[in-house]
């Protein structure tokens, strides 16, 4: 069995990792914060203290971190994956970055023979915790078929889009819809609330018709008990959108509703709530119309 690095063990990362330990592989772990690696060598992983440390030691190396730098400097910096690259070695990346970043960094580790997928995934943490989640990947497609017994372990949809880059474009297409998801779907039940009408009878009544999409059959119960906690958070959904909009930028696209939408999201963080579910963008709409969606109303 091959062994498998991963490094960046969040709340995405820690779950996949977990699924791959399941599925049988060993497991090399490194995070900046040590405390999710004792606990995952407590259930049989072998703890690393560096990207090169875990690179030198493993077939497949995964990563799945914040943003488009933290990729770049733990593929590419001095004690980064780069440095412990050897002969059979692929770069396999979980994280949501901008597609020319994925292309960098896959032009960069090539040079030393190591291929590279740009592999971000969509379900959220319920998604990383069953091993159901949506992969979509770019780069070298006989790098992706030997990765794929791995993506298996982790997902349950697993598409390969094309050269490197694609599945970040993928990615950002897909959190174009589940930003209007979330942003329409608080719109919705403001409406509800304000208009005096019970929200949840409203879920249930266009929940299987034409407006059923993931965000309704997710999220409306966790709303109405005002359980807002990640989830994948809003900072990160902002992060994406901004993703979004810049790769609308560089291809000439013009994207006014998710512009729209990042400007939701930007007032959450703006109101310092950013570490709420990105599901909680309701709460700036209910700030606007003056009501919190789930309160009993006056007659």
């Amino acid at each position: 069995m091959q062994t498998i690095g991963y490094i960046g063990l969040g709340i995405m990362g820690a779950p996949m990792a977990r699924n791959l330990m399941k599925a049988g592989y060993k497991l090399v772990v490194h995070n900046r914060s040590r405390a999710i690696v004792e606990q995952l060598t407590a259930e049989g992983a072998v703890a690393a203290y560096s990207p090169q440390e875990v690179a030198a030691q493993v077939d497949v190396v995964f990563t799945n971190l914040p943003d488009s730098p933290d990729v770049e400097h733990v593929a590419l910096g001095p004690d980064g994956v780069i440095a412990g690259a050897h002969e059979g070695l692929i770069f396999v990346d979980n994280s949501t970055i901008k597609p020319e970043t994925a292309r960098h960094i896959a032009t960069e580790l090539g040079k030393v023979g190591v291929p590279a997928l740009d592999a971000p995934v969509s379900g959220g943490d319920i998604g990383a915790q069953q091993g159901t989640l949506t992969i979509m990947v770019g780069g070298p497609e006989d790098a992706f078929n030997a990765v794929l017994p791995m993506f298996q372990a982790m997902g349950k949809t697993i598409t390969y889009i094309g050269k490197s880059g694609a599945g970040q474009v993928a990615k950002a297409a897909n959190q174009i819809i589940v930003g209007a998801q979330m942003a329409g779907m608080a719109e919705a039940l403001v409406l509800a609330q304000k208009s005096g009408v019970d929200p949840e009878r409203v879920v249930q009544a266009i929940s299987r018709g034409a407006a059923q999409c993931w965000a309704l059959d997710h999220k409306p119960a966790r709303i109405f008990r005002r359980e807002l906690g990640p989830g994948f958070k809003a900072y990160m959904q902002h992060k994406d959108l901004n993703i979004v909009l810049d790769t609308g930028n560089a291809y000439g696209v013009p994207l006014p509703v998710t512009a729209i939408i990042q400007q939701l999201y930007r007032a959450m963080l703006a109101a310092g709530n950013g570490e709420l579910d990105n599901s909680a963008v309701i709460t700036v709409l209910e700030t606007l119309a003056g009501v919190t969606v789930g309160e009993e109303q006056p007659d």
